[in-house]
C-alpha cells in the first residue's frame, strides 16, 4: 500500500487589480487633474495667447479704439521706419540706455558680489540690504525721489553748492537727462549682484590655492578663474538685464511727466508706445510696436544665445 504523501499547497497570490480596474482609476486621477489644471489653462488661453493673437491683428488694422478696427496691412510697419521720426528716435534712446546701464549695472554688481565673498560678518544683512534697490527701482516712489533728487533745487544741486558749483537741472536738460534713468538702473543692481554671489560661492577654493602655489596674484586669479568659471552667470545676468531694460517704463514715464523730454532725451520705446495706444488712441500703431520690440528683444537673445559658445565656459566643455 502506498505510503499517502502530504501536499503543501501555498496560499493563492494576491491577483493584480484588472486592467479595468486600472484604466478606470486612471481616468479618474487625470479628470482630477485637468479639473485643477482648469484655472491655469482658461488664464492661458484668456489672459495670455489670446490677447497676443488679437494684438497681431490688430497690428495690421487702423484701430482707435473708439470706432472698429479696419485693415490696413502692412501700413503701420511702413509707417514707422518711413513717417515716424519719434518711432526712430524712442529707438535710438532705448538703444543708448541698454548699452550704456546694463554692463555698468553688470560690472557694478561683480565687484559687490567680489566685495561680500570675502566672508565678511553680517553678511545676510549686506546682502539683504544691497537687494533692496532692485525691489524698490521700478516704482513710482522711487522715479519720483530720483526727479526731486536730480532737479534744479534738489540734493545733488546742493551738494554741489557746497563746493561753489552750480548745477543744472539734471532732469530738465537734454544733455543729462538720460543719464539720471541710467544712473537708476545701474542702482538697481541687487538682484544681479545676489546671483553673481552665488556663483562665487560655487567655484572651489582649492582652484584658488593651487593658483597660489604656483603664484598668481590676484588679479591673476581673477583673470585665469574666477571670470572664465562665471562666465555662464555673466550670460545669464546679461540676458536678463537685456529684456529688462528693453521694457523699462516707469523711470522714463515718472521723470519725464509722462512725456519723454526734454526734446524726446527720455523717450522710451515702451513710453512712445503708451503714448500711441492710450493718448493717440493709435492701438494699430501701437499693437504693431509692440510686436516690433518682441522682434527686437528675440533677436538679441539669439545673437546673445549664438555668441555665447565663443565666450562662455562650462565645466563639462571639452
Amino acid at each position: 500500500m502506498a505510503d499517502s504523501v502530504a501536499v503543501k499547497t501555498r496560499p493563492a497570490a494576491a491577483q493584480p487589480p484588472s486592467s479595468g480596474r486600472r484604466t478606470q482609476r486612471a481616468r479618474r486621477e487625470a479628470r482630477a487633474a485637468y479639473l485643477f489644471l482648469a484655472p491655469w489653462f482658461v488664464g492661458l488661453l484668456v489672459i495670455t495667447i489670446g490677447p497676443i493673437v488679437a494684438s497681431l491683428y490688430l497690428s495690421f488694422t487702423d484701430y482707435s479704439l473708439l470706432s472698429e478696427a479696419k485693415w490696413v496691412g502692412l501700413d503701420n510697419y511702413v509707417k514707422m521706419f518711413t513717417e515716424d521720426p519719434r518711432f526712430l528716435s524712442s529707438l535710438k534712446v532705448t538703444t543708448i540706455y541698454v548699452v550704456v546701464s546694463v554692463p555698468l549695472q553688470l560690472a557694478f554688481a561683480l565687484a559687490l558680489a567680489l566685495v561680500l565673498d570675502r566672508g565678511l560678518r553680517g553678511l545676510p544683512i549686506y546682502r539683504s540690504i544691497f537687494y533692496l534697490p532692485s525691489l524698490l527701482g521700478g516704482s513710482v516712489a522711487i522715479a519720483i525721489l530720483w526727479r526731486k533728487v536730480f532737479g534744479s533745487d534738489g540734493l545733488v544741486n546742493a551738494v554741489l553748492s557746497i563746493f561753489g558749483i552750480e548745477g543744472p537741472g539734471w532732469v530738465g536738460d537734454p544733455d543729462t537727462a538720460l543719464g539720471t534713468l541710467i544712473l537708476l538702473h545701474v542702482w538697481t543692481f541687487g538682484a544681479p549682484m545676489i546671483i553673481f554671489l552665488a556663483g562665487l560661492r560655487q567655484i572651489p577654493s582649492s582652484y584658488y590655492e593651487a593658483a597660489a602655489v604656483d603664484g598668481a596674484g590676484a588679479l591673476r586669479q581673477f583673470r585665469s578663474i574666477t571670470m572664465p568659471l562665471l562666465t555662464p552667470i555673466i550670460f545669464f545676468n546679461l540676458v536678463l538685464e537685456v529684456i529688462k531694460s528693453f521694457q523699462s517704463f516707469t523711470q522714463a514715464f515718472i521723470v519725464s511727466n509722462g512725456k519723454g523730454g526734454p526734446a524726446d532725451s527720455t523717450l522710451f520705446y515702451t513710453l512712445y508706445l503708451y503714448l500711441k495706444g492710450f493718448k493717440s488712441y493709435d492701438m494699430g500703431y501701437a499693437a504693431a510696436m509692440a510686436w516690433i520690440l518682441l522682434l527686437i528683444i528675440a533677436a538679441l537673445t539669439g545673437v546673445n544665445f549664438l555668441a555665447s559658445k565663443y565666450w562662455v565656459f562650462y565645466g563639462d566643455t571639452k
